[in-house]
């Protein structure tokens, strides 16, 4: 889980500071405040890690990426090519990472339980270049260093509380490292005691293998989904992979652990579940068209005495949350879930609900949802939550994204026990009262015209 942002000189974002992150974290806030900035670099950073190119620093992005960033000077703060754009992570792991002592094989050298990553990466000779990158834990550190600025591609090795131990033979520099967060294979060849390097950016790039994001634009409901026995890794960036996701753990029996005590469910019963406790439909079910076929439909009934019908033939709203649903309950356990707009196409009294299917999900299977909405009955459920004590305050980290002197700024909601905002924004889901007032006014003003 991811526990700490900072970003500088990024997009609007001058420097974010330490943004604090939970379980459940969401920015609120107006159209082009920033806040989309902020889940946009998680995914930068996914595609970077998963692409196949190891000297490139950045993957900006293209039309089959994440997200597309354009150029250098798109995404640097004010366009300001002289800047350099820095950032840091801090994660939380799932299982601790034992690190064994390379010349004693049998005693334990370091037993890891969070990290933290830092880079700076610059621009010069119309290319970008990895200035910096380091990781730390406890009181060691361990990173690379540009020897010059952007003119050569050497690099020197930065280490604190550790001895590495140089192998025998000529000194040479370590050459560029693997794209902006890897050693380069020479340094198991320049050092005796090195090895353990590999598996600090392993644990790095596990992180981002757990990170999955769903869209705000999402595919329309199909009257056939064609399955051909694949499981997807998640449900697509515009949930085009749900049914498959749904289909595909159905075959594995995938079950979700409801805790002790209770039944385990599939995650077909889970989303089913929701679905009908948040009214959208009475019984859901995914059936092949004909025997041994690949083709299959989802299909519905409204209400207990109502005909079953396809996917297609009901509300629009069933087929944006069924992504989110499915994506909640297939993903693995310590994964991070990007949502962005989760409540978009939904009833107000289901964009409350959602807040309720997060809590679930982040409390019985361990994963973070980091997530933007301009929900207020999504905030407003939550806020009940945590008054009701069926949410900590600890468990979320919610903020408010303003833009203003031509930077975006970040403000934590200050949200005490009994779930009150105490640093409430103004006019942060529009001017109520004002309309109120304003409503009253104009009807004083037709009464008196009536009369």
């Amino acid at each position: 889980m991811f526990t700490r942002l900072r970003l500088q000189n990024f997009k609007s974002w001058a420097d974010t500071d330490n943004i604090q992150l939970a379980p459940l974290t969401g920015f609120f806030g107006a159209n082009s405040s920033g806040k989309t900035s902020l889940l946009q670099f998680f995914l930068l950073l996914k595609q970077t890690a998963e692409s196949s190119d190891r000297s490139r620093i950045l993957h900006l992005g293209d039309d089959r990426t994440y997200v597309d960033l354009g150029t250098f000077h798109d995404l640097i703060y004010q366009h300001d090519e002289m800047r350099s754009l820095a950032y840091g992570l801090d994660w939380k792991l799932l299982k601790p990472l034992r690190i064994l002592h390379p010349e004693r094989r049998r005693e334990k050298l370091f037993d890891i339980d969070a990290l933290s990553f830092d880079a700076t990466v610059r621009y010069a000779n119309d290319r970008m270049f990895l200035k910096q990158f380091a990781y730390r834990f406890a009181q060691y550190q361990f990173g690379m260093r540009c020897r010059e600025n952007g003119e050569s591609n050497q690099y020197d090795l930065i280490t604190h509380g550790y001895q590495l131990k140089r192998s025998r033979g000529r000194v040479w520099p370590l050459p560029r490292p693997v794209k902006n967060y890897g050693f380069p294979d020479q340094v198991n060849a320049y050092y005796q005691n090195a090895g353990f390097l590999s598996e600090l950016v392993l644990n790095y790039e596990e992180q981002f293998q757990k990170l999955f994001y769903l869209g705000p634009l999402r595919e329309y409901p199909s009257r056939h989904y064609v399955w051909a026995g694949e499981k997807p890794l998640d449900v697509g960036s515009r949930g085009e992979l749900a049914v498959p996701a749904l289909l595909a753990s159905r075959r594995l029996g995938k079950a979700v652990h409801r805790g002790r005590g209770r039944r385990n469910q599939t995650i077909e019963e889970c989303v089913a579940g929701w679905l009908q406790k948040l009214k959208l439909i009475h019984s859901f079910e995914l059936k092949p068209i004909a025997e041994n076929r690949k083709e299959y439909e989802v299909r519905l009934r409204r209400t207990s005495e109502s005909p079953e019908v396809l996917i297609t033939d009901v509300g629009f709203g069933v087929s944006q949350i069924l992504p989110v649903l499915t994506l909640c309950y297939y993903a693995p356990e310590g994964a991070t879930i990007i949502l962005e707009q989760p409540e978009i196409h939904l009833h107000p009294a289901v964009q409350s609900g959602l807040a309720d299917v997060f809590i679930d999900a982040i409390q019985t299977r361990k994963i973070q949802i980091i997530l933007e909405s301009h929900s207020e009955h999504l905030l407003r459920r939550l806020q009940r939550r945590i008054a009701e004590e069926a949410l900590r305050a600890d468990q979320t980290a919610l903020y408010f994204t303003e833009f203003r002197k031509s930077q975006s700024r970040l403000r934590r909601l200050d949200i005490d026990l009994f779930g009150n905002i105490r640093n409430w924004p103004k006019n942060f889901f529009g001017d109520e009262m004002g309309d109120l007032a304003a409503m009253t006014e104009a009807a004083i003003k037709r009464q008196a015209v009536l009369n």
